[in-house]
């Protein structure tokens, strides 16, 4: 590698450092740790080539270009939060990254052709992974614990909601989601 092409790389680095909070080849392999990923698994799931994943590891390239890679990024690495606190298991994660392989970027709502079963109607396992990826998307679990907390005095079916959803099991969601179906 060549002095201008050090200088590029280093550049490129630095851009990710300010876009992504570190560069991308770093945030990369903490994933593949975490998750126990292989760089074709992880681009596969980020909807990325390996010839991009990388490129952008190596910092030949510096930025990801498709919002919806950059949301899945995103939801990776709350994964491999939950994965490490032990809120997640393994086998869970394995079912998770094949919804945000299969998310196309914004709502997690907006995506109704993944969202139904065989006949039509939405599974419930995949109405309450929605509810908790969206409660999830815009708090973490101890900031939306602390807020269940704060409601439980005065609405205590709000703060359930909130602790079941938001921090629960996705096992411990679907029952509660079952239980409150007429």
């Amino acid at each position: 590698m060549d002095a201008a092409q050090q200088e590029a790389t280093a550049r490129a680095r630095e851009l990710q450092r300010n876009w992504y909070g570190e560069p991308l080849g770093a945030l990369f392999r903490k994933l593949i740790d975490d998750l126990g990923l292989n760089q074709a698994r992880l681009a596969g799931v980020l909807g990325l080539s390996a010839p991009m994943l990388s490129q952008l590891m190596s910092g030949q390239r510096a930025k990801i270009g498709n919002p919806a890679v950059v949301q899945r990024v995103q939801l990776l690495q709350e994964l491999a939060g939950q994965v490490a606190d032990g809120s997640v298991s393994a086998a869970e994660a394995t079912d998770r990254m094949d919804e945000i392989k299969r998310s196309q970027g914004g709502s997690v709502l907006s995506n109704t052709t993944q969202t139904t079963s065989g006949s039509g109607a939405p599974t419930v396992k995949r109405v309450v992974r929605e509810i908790q990826s969206l409660l999830r998307s815009v708090a973490a679990a101890g900031d939306i614990i602390e807020a269940a907390d704060t409601l439980a005095p005065s609405h205590p079916e709000l703060a359930e909601f909130l602790k079941v959803y938001g921090a629960g099991r996705t096992s411990d969601a679907v029952a509660h989601y079952q239980s409150h179906q007429s």
